[in-house]
This record gives C-alpha cells, structure tokens and sequence, in this order.
C-alpha cells in the first residue's frame, strides 16, 4: 500500500440529464450526510455541468464541488478556467476541476490529438489565466496572446486539478501537475497499483513528495436492501459501457470475454453483456448490492492505497434510496474506522 497525503474522501457523481428542481432536491438530500465531494458529468450530449453544479453548490455546504469531468477538444482552456472561476465563486471556493481527454468524440468529428500534452497545457492555461498573468502564454497546442487577461477577479488563483486517466503516459504527467486522478469506470483495487507507479514516477519529476497526488476510482453504483436486485440492475447499466472501458484494464488476463463482449457490443446485444458478466468481474467495474458489499469493496480499495470513490448514477434501485444508504450506512462505518 502506497503512502499518500490524501485523508480518504467519499464522492458521489450526478448525470446531466435532470430539472433544475432535480438538482436542488438531490443536493438537499446529499448535504444531510459526510460526503466530501460532489461531481457531475460533463458527458457528450448531456447537460453541460456548469448548470447543475451551481444550482448544487448553493445549497452544498461543505461539500467540495467539481467538474468529472471537462474536455480540451470542445471548449478552450480559457473557457474552461472562466467555468471553474465561476463555479469557485458561488461555492465560496470549494470547487475543483476535473479534465479528461473526452469520449465519443469521433460521433461530432472531433479528434483528440496529442492527448498528453494537450491536458499539461490545459491545466498550465488554466493556472495561467487564472493567476491573470499579463505575459503571453507559449504552448505547443495553445498560446495566449501578451495582456490577455480576465476583466474579472477569480476568488482564487488556484483550484484543486482531477485529471481522468486509465493511461501510463497521463497519469505520469498527472504526478507533475495534478492533485489528482481518476480512474473512471473502475472499482477494480488491481488499477490503483498499475497507474500508482508511473504516478510516483511523475511526483519525483517534478520533486514534488511522494503521495501527493490522490487516486479516486469511480463507477456506475447501485445499492439497496436487495442485493440481487442491486446487482441485477447494475449488470444492465454497466453492459452500456463495459466493451469500452473493460479493454481500458489491463489487469483482466481475459482476452476471450474481452473481444465476445466487444463483438456484442457492436451489435449493440446489451442483453446478451449483462449475461456475460460474473460476479467477480462485476465487482471490478461497479459499486453493487448491499451496503456490506459496498463496503467490502471500498476496503479494498483503500488496502489497495486509493485515496477517494466516487458513487457514479443511478446509486440504488431508486436513487434517492440509494444516496440514503449510503450516507446512513457505508459512509458512517469508514467515518468511524479512518477515525
């Protein structure tokens, strides 16, 4: 288990696909128990996060507030600065912003190129603008012109900086800039020790100390009383990612499941995915059943030396019962045994 800096936090992650009074009534329900963070998507064809995460941190008191997570591809990085200058100002500084290289761009025709050094140069344009340098920004993807600056005063000249990775590359430079990563997708403890190496590797780099950046695994979670309903459930949300992400893992050692479940997956046979999935490898790539299996999983995770999770959508067989359980359930166990 790798040492870190990080106290172990609790998350939890919202889609872009709700009413504004959705929203309020969700950070309502959240405020009432110790979530550290709360993240909403800024995934292709939903809300953009900006909305929902203001209408949250208004009624948010404590919690941190953050993008999961913001793309270079389609929106500037001084776009993307001027968002999360906004977002910190109405939480009082309690934002954080999350940067990913984007998925399912190539539907818009848009190509990430040169992924690795367009996400360092994001986050040195953000640092940048944000700081209102009045010097001109020299990057190899981006450049800011000398006296280009905000006409506004940011609350802060830094925010926290989540970069999403399940690469070696990213998650090197990650250990130079980052406060931290996350593995999307993932609930697999096998992922912590693949990408915590390089991650390290990145901290020396930049003689920065060691642990300093956290590792935050998140995924699709569904809790509830019923366990095999929970799992149930889970098994068909998961079925619409997992020939995507599941290739992303390479600690699995099964290429067989691995190319059947990519072959159903063109077909678009989510049916036949659920069926596919085990209970072993469920448990890699979703939060699911009761709140002891969702604690047993997070145990692991934190044995494994990751640093947050992050409960992703839809939470339970109803959500709003599933938020309950685990702020009645899950998180006081670790509140108690972290203390």
């Amino acid at each position: 288990m790798v040492s870190t800096s990080y106290p172990f936090r609790f998350g939890i992650a919202f889609q872009g696909d709700k009413t504004p009074g959705e929203y309020e009534a969700l950070a309502d329900l959240v405020d009432g128990y110790s979530f550290d963070v709360v993240s909403v998507y800024n995934d292709l064809m939903f809300q953009p996060a900006l909305g929902p995460l203001v209408l949250m941190a208004r009624r948010l008191r404590r919690a941190q507030v953050g993008f999961a997570a913001l793309n270079p591809y389609t929106l500037h990085p001084v776009e993307i600065a001027g968002q999360v200058a906004m977002l910190d100002l109405v939480s009082n500084g309690r934002a954080y912003l999350g940067l990913a290289r984007g998925a399912w761009l190539e539907q818009i025709g848009v190509r990430a190129n040169r992924a690795v050094q367009t996400l360092r140069e994001v986050v040195q344009v953000v640092r940048h603008v944000l700081a209102r340098k009045p010097d001109a920004f020299e990057g190899e993807v981006f450049k800011i012109a000398a006296g280009t600056t905000l006409n506004y005063a940011p609350l802060r000249e830094r925010v926290p900086v989540m970069i999403g990775t399940w690469g070696q590359q990213t998650a090197a430079m990650a250990g130079e800039l980052a406060d931290e990563i996350k593995i999307g997708g993932s609930a697999n403890p096998d992922m912590v020790g693949v990408l915590s190496i390089t991650l390290r590797q990145g901290e020396r780099t930049a003689d920065r100390p060691e642990g300093e950046t956290g590792i935050c695994l998140g995924a699709v979670t569904v809790v509830d009383e019923d366990r095999a309903a929970a799992r149930a459930y889970v098994r068909r949300e998961a079925a619409l990612y997992l020939p995507v992400v599941a290739a992303l893992d390479p600690t699995l050692n099964d290429p067989e499941w691995l190319a059947h479940i990519q072959v159903l997956g063109q077909r678009k046979d989510y049916a036949a995915i659920s069926a596919s999935i085990s209970d072993a490898m469920l448990d890699k790539f979703a939060f699911a059943g009761n709140p002891g299996d969702v604690i047993c999983q997070v145990e692991a995770l934190i044995e494994a030396g990751a640093t947050r999770v992050e409960f992703g959508t839809p939470h339970g067989l109803n959500s709003a019962h599933g938020i309950r359980l685990l702020g009645e359930q899950v998180l006081p166990h670790f509140r108690q045994t972290l203390a």
